[in-house]
């Protein structure tokens, strides 16, 4: 979830193709060390410095299905204490920056410009002095946690990827602590465990972790779910913007609705259907299939019904791949985004599909 950073060498398998045969291969790639110190440190001044004019490209894949197996890949770079410090600070505001990692990219400056909208100012995604100003704190936005014996319960098996292994399963939880606690500080598995080098994730350890803040409160009324900017708005009965968040919404074979259409409903922990016939067939399965709940489900830990059939906003297993892949036309969220604007809905508002 110093002063400087200490590189270590990560090693990590991969693939590649050699002679038409998959042939293993390591790879070393450095992998930064952080502090609590540094994050809480870091001047916000620098993150325009290094801040990106351009957008990643939207990756379309056919479908996204729970991760499997204990291995993570290695951060491909250093994360940048400043990103992580305005990240943690863009979440407290309202404004998701998705997971917190401490790389720049448009998911952050969809929140720069959606905080910017919030203080009415010209949301241009500029961090200029006034907004850096406004969101700037001297308070600690890195904190620590002890892990608790509770803390280990739930955590499962490691699941396949096959929907008719998972159907026999009991419970699609998490796979390992560290992902546990990684959601639940709403971060990047990875940076958390970069955070905390040496850390075994066992109970009685205490951990940095982010400071995030509380959970966005208030009655959103009506949303806006923006298919060009992806992202989904909420706001309030005065017509202003209360929560912002970085959002799949379908893709490019598998488009989202047009026009309006409202909450009928709202499931935390809910099961998953999968029927072939109706959305789209996961390799050799042909039945129709009832996937246990859980975080790691195609739909997270939130399900928000739509008055269109089949379509609803949801949580996600992969919460670093929001905003880079694409849906089956729904929208999708990272579990804790989700699961906060559940609180803040109910049946009969409207979404409004944009773009």
């Amino acid at each position: 979830m110093s002063t400087a950073f200490n590189i270590m060498a990560a090693v990590f398998a991969s693939n590649v193709l050699m002679g038409g045969q998959a042939v293993a291969q390591e790879t070393v790639i450095p992998q930064p060390e952080l502090s609590a110190e540094l994050i809480n440190g870091a001047p916000l001044s620098a993150v325009p410095e290094i801040y990106q004019a351009t957008p990643a490209p939207l990756q379309v894949v056919a479908e996204l299905e729970p991760a499997t197996g204990p291995a993570l890949s290695p951060l491909p770079k250093r994360p940048d204490p400043a990103v992580a410090r305005l990240q943690i600070l863009l979440d407290r505001a309202g404004t998701s920056p998705g997971v917190i990692d401490g790389f720049d990219g448009d998911n952050v400056r969809k929140a720069v410009r959606a905080f910017e909208t919030m203080q009415g100012l010209p949301a241009d995604g500029a961090l200029d002095p006034d907004t850096l100003f406004r969101l700037d704190t001297s308070e600690a936005v890195i904190g620590s946690y002890t892990i608790a014996q509770d803390d280990l319960a739930g955590i499962v098996a490691p699941l396949p990827r096959d929907y008719a292994e998972l159907a026999q399963r009991d419970s699609l939880g998490y796979e390992r602590l560290s992902e546990k606690l990684a959601e639940r500080f709403h971060m990047d598995e990875q940076f958390l465990i970069a955070l905390n080098p040496g850390a075994r994730f066992e109970a009685g350890e205490t951990l940095a972790v982010a400071a995030y803040g509380p959970d966005r409160t208030g009655e959103v009324i009506y949303l806006e779910a923006d298919k060009t900017n992806r992202q989904l708005r909420g706001y309030g009965a005065d017509g202003s913007l209360l929560v912002a968040y970085p959002a799949t919404i379908g893709s490019e074979d598998n488009p989202s609705p047009s026009g309006t259409h409202v909450i009928e409903a709202i499931a935390p922990e809910p099961t998953y259907t999968y029927n072939p016939a109706i959305n789209f067939q996961q390799g050799e399965n042909t039945q129709v299939l009832t996937l246990p709940p859980g975080p790691n489900g195609p739909v997270g830990s939130m399900w928000i019904d739509l008055s269109e059939p089949t379509y609803g906003i949801h949580g996600t297993p992969e919460p670093s791949l929001i905003d880079k892949v694409g849906s089956h036309g729904c929208i999708r969220l990272t579990n804790w985004d989700a699961t906060e604007l559940a609180q803040m809905v109910k049946s009969g508002v409207g979404v409004a599909f944009l773009g």
